[in-house]
């Protein structure tokens, strides 16, 4: 079968060629800034409009590949694409900042690297999409959702739900191994991809090991404040930032010292972003994060802020947590009553404070190392917007 209607088959060459810089910066942005941080900031945001138009040729020219299989894959490749796009693309964003805090030019393989990542969070997602039995991400169905609604649609024998586990499993796979592809199509010097493909195995180790760690945790009748650590650690934080920092500067060949300060930063700006992934999980507004209030709550996720409410709570509050918590059918109220004692409690508080802490934290590690100033500038700034990003 062809290609999707409107879309080439591009070759590897010229999927590897982006899309021309797009200078995006804003005046609200410009008016405090250096003009040397301000190009900085200009020059990342058109890095990321390279790495989406690389996603896109590159997921076309494999498109191709399956559909030479069969035509049945058709629905694979448009299910695919369609959740590929969107995104905060944080991790490009951070291989893009370790890169540059070399000194060293961007280039094509900068790109790659940093699509490579996209793709690994991607497979990471329909993955946790489908052990969290979520319906919905950046407000489209997940694509254990979306394949399911095929099987119904098309009057296929069979369990409805299976299939689409089934095919979000498979489609998860096969994001893992392009973004292997793209790492290692990168054309980076030999010692610099040694050293790069390092850091990528041990993060997708760890990441793999906070996932268990989760699925263990939220079957336990108990778990503490230090395992739920470990686990936003593992799963989230050092793959959302401190690894994609440290794989672009080693990509780029910063040396230990360096990498040193990329995981500094990383480790505390990324326990942050976590920690206010989980307060917008229970207190965001869906129209803006994709997913329906409760969501957390409804599936019973032991956060650092249940916990925290757990442990506070008097008789009446742990009576309220202990009802709602894991309840696929919490409605509204239900939702706006546990909200209570996680206000009530403290235990928003105390979250928020350890955000601020932790950031803070990392912005002075980066500002005070060897890092150049436009770059380390930079990365506080983004410290600061995604550990407080709106709802």
């Amino acid at each position: 079968m062809p290609p999707q209607e409107g879309c080439s088959s591009p070759t590897d060459e010229e999927a590897r060629a982006g899309p021309r810089p797009i200078m995006t910066a804003t005046a609200e942005h410009a008016a405090p800034r250096q003009r040397e941080d301000l190009a900085e900031v200009a020059d990342a945001a058109a890095f990321l409009e390279r790495v989406e138009a690389r996603l896109d040729t590159f997921l076309a020219a494999r498109s191709s590949l399956l559909l030479e299989v069969s035509p049945d894959l058709q629905p694979v490749t448009r299910i695919l694409r369609e959740v590929a796009r969107g995104g905060k693309r944080l991790r490009a964003t951070f291989g893009y900042w370790g890169w540059r805090a070399t000194g060293t030019p961007v280039t094509d393989a900068t790109v790659d690297v940093a699509a490579a990542l996209e793709l690994f969070h991607l497979a990471a997602l329909v993955h946790d999409d489908l052990m969290d039995h979520s319906a919905t991400r950046r407000g489209v169905p997940t694509v254990h959702t979306a394949f399911a609604g095929q099987h119904r649609r098309g009057g296929l024998r069979g369990d409805a739900a299976e299939f689409g586990n089934g095919a979000a499993l498979l489609v998860g796979d096969l994001c893992l191994t392009w973004s292997d592809e793209l790492l290692d199509g990168s054309l980076l010097a030999p010692a610099r991809h040694v050293a790069a493909r390092r850091i990528y195995n041990l993060m997708r180790t760890q990441v793999v090991a906070g996932q268990y760690l989760d699925v263990l945790e939220q079957s336990r009748d108990h778990t503490t404040v230090d395992a739920a650590r470990t686990v936003l650690q593992f799963k989230s934080a050092k793959y959302t930032v401190e690894h994609p920092l440290m794989l672009g500067g080693a990509a780029a060949g910063a040396g230990p010292d360096l990498l040193r300060a990329c995981s500094a930063y990383g480790l505390p700006v990324g326990e942050a972003f976590q920690l206010r992934d989980d307060v917008l999980g229970v207190f965001g507004d869906e129209t803006r994060t994709g997913k329906p209030v409760g969501d957390d709550l409804r599936e019973g996720k032991k956060t650092l802020l249940v916990l925290v409410a757990r442990d506070r709570a008097d008789r009446a509050g742990r009576e309220v947590l202990e009802a709602g918590l894991g309840n696929r059918d919490l409605d509204a109220a239900g939702v706006a009553a546990l909200q209570q004692v996680l206000v009530s409690t403290g235990a928003l508080d105390l979250v928020e404070q350890r955000i601020a802490e932790l950031t803070a934290r990392g912005a002075d590690a980066i500002r005070t190392s060897d890092v150049p100033a436009p770059v380390a500038s930079g990365l506080a700034e983004l410290a600061e917007r995604i550990a407080g990003r709106a709802s």
